[in-house]
């Protein structure tokens, strides 16, 4: 995975919700599980019903194939001022549970669209990343190139750079990753 390190020094209004646990207004939690060799990692997939996260202006049939972004290249937006951002170490933790369940039950994994979950939390300590798809089909990405994301934006958002957390935002503005304090 490739990323290219973008610092946000000021009036740029971020296309992710506000910092919170909660990734966007309205939110709906769907299902809850835990992850990771110890199942510490807890795993949210939410659903954004008043659409923040979601392009409506896409029209998918019905049987539309799934979009398929393992590998795609995203790049690295910080959230500033710094202060209170998540503890990489923490993050890491995260990255590391994807592996495994990469490892497991298999690398990829799908992202619903709009009611039916189109955002997945994921929680360990005083971090928070999610994976956002803003299409309106479903899409499948890679649980390695998450925590990849998670590895680089976690330590390269932090106070020493002006930052709190950051995304990692597709090239073409398809899906994004965030990582924050929870």
């Amino acid at each position: 995975m490739y990323f290219s390190l973008a610092f946000i020094l000021s009036g740029f209004v971020l296309i992710s919700p506000v910092l919170s646990e909660e990734v966007c207004p309205g939110q709906v939690t769907l299902s809850e599980s835990y992850i990771g060799a110890d199942k510490n990692v807890k795993v949210e997939t939410v659903s954004c019903p008043e659409g923040t996260l979601t392009r409506r202006g896409d029209v998918v049939p019905r049987q539309a194939p799934v979009t398929n972004v393992c590998g795609a290249q995203c790049n690295t937006l910080c959230f500033t001022p710094s202060g209170g951002g998540p503890n990489p170490n923490e993050c890491h933790v995260i990255a590391d549970a994807l592996r495994y369940e990469g490892r497991n039950i298999g690398n990829l994994f799908n992202i619903n669209n709009g009611t039916t979950g189109n955002v997945v939390v994921m929680t360990y300590s005083s971090c928070l990343s999610f994976f956002a798809n803003k299409i309106n089909g479903v899409m499948q990405y890679c649980r390695n190139d998450w925590a990849s994301a998670i590895d680089w934006v976690a330590p390269n958002c932090q106070s020493t750079q002006n930052a709190h957390g950051g995304d990692c935002l597709a090239s073409d503005g398809r899906w994004f990753i965030q990582v924050q304090h929870s």
